[in-house]
């Protein structure tokens, strides 16, 4: 009997030459996933060992200072980290709600053709190059909704209108993820609240959002990270390019950690200046790639809380 299930077995598991086929496809997929790895720690450990140096040249009191000027020497981890959130803050005030409301619309009210029609559109949008949208933040975005509700005398280039862009530039992303976890939740639970007498809007609300409520915090804070780490937008749109005085006013030109990298990098003979100047760069990237990991491990640790299972 014993030797009938080896046999058998032997059978499964195919001849020796393919077996050996097998062993190098996956060896070569092992290699693929190890470089990754190991290419990711390298680029974190040159941004660590960078930014050590960094802060061993200037000291950690010189990083609170009155402002990020860095080819001056003048480094101020407050005005780029403030920046950037205000920038964020603003552009999550107007994708979570046209995100959310729009995936809502797409998974639960859309007609089948409509929502063929709408969803390809969507994905268009969020292939927009950022720079097109940096544009059309400071030429538009500005003149028409930052100065004339927001502010009444803004600056040309602000942190408002960069906001306001970034928005628009990861609006798409949170619908597309919301829309996919929603309509991942099971039809039987529509169907269930729909025979009690439920109307669509409280099926919506009360069953539907409730049910994808993990994707759905997963897509705001995925949204999130992408505005955070959003470079070409501020750049155009925040002004602020040879640095800034720390403020949160965002009618005012500021700077943010993507804004500040791109401003003092650009062009590869311009990191000139003080003798830290380059290796700031090494630095904003260190507190930028924290920044992002800490909001990625967090939205892992609510999507796990929250989720529901059927």
């Amino acid at each position: 009997m014993s030797n009938a299930a080896g046999g058998l077995l032997l059978e499964l598991e195919g001849s020796p030459a393919r077996r050996r086929k097998e062993r190098i496809v996956r060896g070569i997929f092992f290699a693929l996933a190890a470089m990754s790895v190991v290419i990711s720690a390298t680029i974190v450990l040159a941004l660590i060992q960078e930014a050590v140096q960094f802060v061993g040249a200037i000291g950690v009191g010189d990083l609170w200072q009155r402002g990020w000027f860095p080819r001056r020497g003048i480094f101020d981890v407050r005005t780029i980290l403030v920046g950037t959130l205000v920038v964020t803050g603003i552009g999550m005030l107007v994708a979570a709600p046209l995100g959310l409301g729009a995936a809502v619309y797409l998974s639960e009210y859309a007609r089948p053709r409509i929502r063929k029609l709408l969803k390809p559109i969507l994905e268009i949008i969020a292939g927009i190059p950022s720079i097109v949208l940096g544009v059309f933040a400071f030429s538009w975005i500005n003149p028409q909704i930052v100065d004339r509700f927001l502010c009444g005398d803004a600056s040309f280039f602000n942190l408002g209108a960069a906001g306001v862009g970034v928005g628009v530039l990861v609006t798409p992303l949170v619908a597309s993820i919301a829309e996919d976890a929603m309509r991942a939740v099971p039809m039987s639970l529509r169907e269930g609240a729909y025979g009690l007498g439920a109307r669509k809007r409280s099926t919506t609300v009360k069953i539907v959002f409730p049910a994808a409520i993990s994707g759905i915090v997963a897509a705001v804070i995925v949204g999130m990270s992408r505005a955070i780490g959003e470079t070409m937008v501020v750049a155009l749109a925040g002004g602020a390019t040879g640095g800034s005085l720390f403020s949160a006013d965002y009618c005012q030109p500021g700077q943010t950690m993507t804004g500040a990298m791109a401003a003092l990098a650009i062009g590869g003979d311009q990191v000139k200046g003080d003798v830290s100047a380059f290796q700031s760069l090494y630095f904003v990237g260190l507190v930028l790639f924290l920044l992002t990991l800490g909001l990625n491990v967090l939205s892992g640790r609510i999507v796990r809380r929250v989720r529901k299972k059927y």
